[in-house]
């Protein structure tokens, strides 16, 4: 028994010794990008710098790619660490996740048009989303009328929605709000929240216990002023509370009506005032 702990403690061990190759996304901003010069930034890669000195080995970034060939890729065993995931029951079967780090909502992006479609309006109709990303076994089971085209990224999907390829995107609302910031996306709207949150968790190989254990301990010891800093930095934080249009209306009328209401007591306690005091002058 003892020969044996000793062995689990030194295979444990090995699980943090050892260099630990991180897969970062090419195309995944804010959260996780490659620069115009390659290198990798993004609110993910911040979260993990803050995380390293607790991992007890070397992050090896390897070189950025789409999120389908780095699922791939940890799949076959060559990826240690991927920022920026969902969990999903396929990629539980080869990949264990901590806790989330950023929730974010889906949403449904289409052209700029005096009357926006909804997803339902969309039936029979091309609309992207990122292949390989948890969002689309979702929309595809969820929205099964809808003609789904899996793509590499969000950017483009949304250069792709531009264009007329494609009719509406997916995608969550951070990543759209960036990418109509900094990456040329223009004549666009988002029309519709989806029931979808984007909770982003690092994932890492499920026999890697030891690193999972050392990335929870590190994510729970960063502080809320820490984290708001980090999203500040990052994200358009308006769009986090983003709210869908049509609840917007809902929610504007009920204050016309309600003010309405106030106005029409005023009124009629005025008008119910008014004998009584004709009624006082005359005595």
């Amino acid at each position: 028994m003892g020969l044996m702990a000793f062995c689990l403690g030194m295979l444990h061990g090995a699980v943090v010794a050892q260099a630990i190759r991180f897969a970062p996304e090419k195309d995944y901003a804010p959260f996780v990008s490659a620069g115009p010069a390659g290198q990798v930034q993004g609110l993910s890669i911040d979260v993990l710098d803050i995380l390293k000195p607790r991992l007890g080995a070397d992050v090896q970034m390897l070189p950025a790619d789409n999120l389908a060939n780095i699922l791939q890729a940890a799949r076959r065993g060559e990826v240690d660490l991927i920022s920026s995931l969902r969990p999903t029951p396929e990629r539980a079967e080869f990949l264990a996740f901590t806790e989330p780090y950023v929730k974010v909502p889906a949403v449904l992006v289409v052209r700029q048009g005096p009357v926006p479609p909804t997803l339902k309006d969309l039936a029979g109709r091309s609309v992207a989303v990122g292949k390989g990303y948890a969002v689309e076994s979702f929309v595809r089971a969820t929205y099964p009328q809808v003609r789904w085209v899996a793509v590499p990224d969000d950017v483009a999907a949304l250069q792709g929605l531009m264009r007329g390829d494609v009719d509406g995107v997916v995608a969550d609302v951070a990543s759209v709000s960036d990418a109509t910031r900094h990456s040329g996306i223009r004549g666009v709207q988002v029309v519709e929240s989806l029931p979808f949150e984007y909770e982003l968790s690092f994932a890492y190989r499920k026999e890697l216990t030891g690193l999972g254990d050392a990335l929870n301990a590190g994510l729970k010891d960063i502080t809320p002023a820490t984290r708001q800093a980090l999203l500040r930095r990052w994200i358009d934080t308006e769009t986090l509370t983003y709210e869908d249009p049509r609840l917007t209306w809902v929610r504007k009328l009920a204050m016309v009506l309600s003010l309405l209401a106030l106005v029409m007591v005023g009124v009629w306690r005025l008008r119910a005032k008014r004998p009584s005091d004709r009624g006082a002058d005359g005595l």
